[in-house]
């Protein structure tokens, strides 16, 4: 499972962790937890004030970077073992991140939940397998957690054809970086898996209601990263995202396509951006210690059998830290394996259930 660095490599790794966009809202988190861990830690981003005002809080070292200096870049990954990439949107930042990486044999990991980033760092696959890095995008919520259940439900229905994938976040809220995502993706078409292949659908086109104990939520497709993820962790050829929305905004969706153009515009994405970065960073302590998530799977085979797998874990930022800190504690001590890889495929249908908070429904 470990790949071997040779004695030089090793020496020259300064840090167990490079974060970047430690000041970003997740960022941040993660850097906190890190603190409880005692880790070797440098912090990096394009801020060098943030940065600054960061380390003075936190004891941290830091390095400000321009990911556009390909060299610069290597050179500073060159002194960690790991990389976080807290970055978003990850479009911008993953595919530099990613290259420079696997020069510098450094293991690459993100919070990303984005489809057209996990299919674009998988084409890095070979060059990472060569380099004996281990590509893992998606290390937090959601991707952990489902891609444990995905994996869990093929193990117990091994024809299954079709994978269903939903989750809904009770209380907090999203932070910037999240609303930046979804904002630049307004406007244009959702995707689901079909036949083995990513095909384009009208965002939002179907939906439906799920129980979970004493609630009952209503949810709609969307174009998130299980789409991608899951189809490498189960080989399922037929994946279709949910989350979860008030009724009322689903069936305004519908009429979404109607305006699709004017959301692509330059300046009501403007506008929208302008929004965001008015409002709070992320919810905050109160908000997230109070938030939880509920998640839902089903799987189906051409017999029409089902099984389905519901799971209750803490609020998603949270355990996007904890779940990114976890695995950085398992390639640590050697437990990784090298090219495009997913968190279930790797640690297993039970890695979720390592996170305090987490049970099944």
């Amino acid at each position: 499972m470990q790949s071997i660095l040779t004695t030089f490599e090793v020496l020259m790794k300064k840090y167990q962790i490079i974060i970047y966009g430690s000041y970003g809202y997740t960022g941040e988190l993660i850097v906190e937890e890190s603190l409880s861990k005692n880790l070797s830690i440098l912090l990096t981003g394009r801020n060098e004030q943030r940065l600054k005002d960061q380390s003075e809080k936190t004891g941290y070292p830091f390095k400000a970077i321009n990911l556009d200096n390909h060299a610069a870049l290597v050179e500073l990954l060159i002194e960690g073992e790991i990389l976080i990439n807290a970055a978003g949107p990850f479009k911008d930042t993953a595919p530099q991140m990613v290259e420079a990486c696997i020069e510098a044999k450094t293991q690459y990991l993100d919070i990303n939940g984005d489809i057209t980033v996990f299919e674009l760092i998988k084409t890095f696959d070979y060059k990472a397998k060569n380099a004996g890095v281990m590509l893992m995008p998606g290390t937090g919520f959601d991707v952990v957690p489902t891609d444990c259940m995905a994996v869990k439900l093929k193990n117990q229905m091994p024809d299954a054809t079709r994978l269903k994938i939903a989750f809904a976040t009770i209380g907090g809220g999203v932070s910037h970086g999240t609303a930046t995502t979804v904002a630049g993706r307004m406007g244009e078409k959702s995707l689901r898996r079909v036949d083995g292949k990513l095909v384009p659908i009208a965002f939002g086109k179907n939906g439906m209601w799920l129980d979970f104990e004493e609630k009952k939520l209503f949810f709609m497709s969307i174009p998130w990263g299980d789409v991608s993820t899951a189809y490498v962790s189960t080989g399922i050829p037929n994946i279709e995202s949910f989350i979860s929305v008030p009724p009322k905004v689903y069936k305004f969706l519908k009429f979404q396509v109607l305006i699709n153009w004017i959301l692509r515009t330059k300046p009501v994405r403007k506008f929208i951006q302008k929004k965001i970065d008015s409002k709070p960073a992320g919810p905050n302590f109160d908000e997230r210690k109070n938030a939880y998530t509920l998640v839902w799977a089903e799987v189906k085979n051409q017999k029409g059998e089902t099984l389905e797998a519901r799971l209750q874990t803490p609020e998603g930022y949270g355990l996007t830290a904890e779940a990114s800190l976890l695995i950085t504690g398992k390639i640590l001590n050697g437990k990784f394996k090298s090219g495009f890889q997913t968190p279930a495929m790797v640690y297993g249908e039970n890695l979720i259930f390592e996170i305090e908070g987490v049970r099944e429904i």
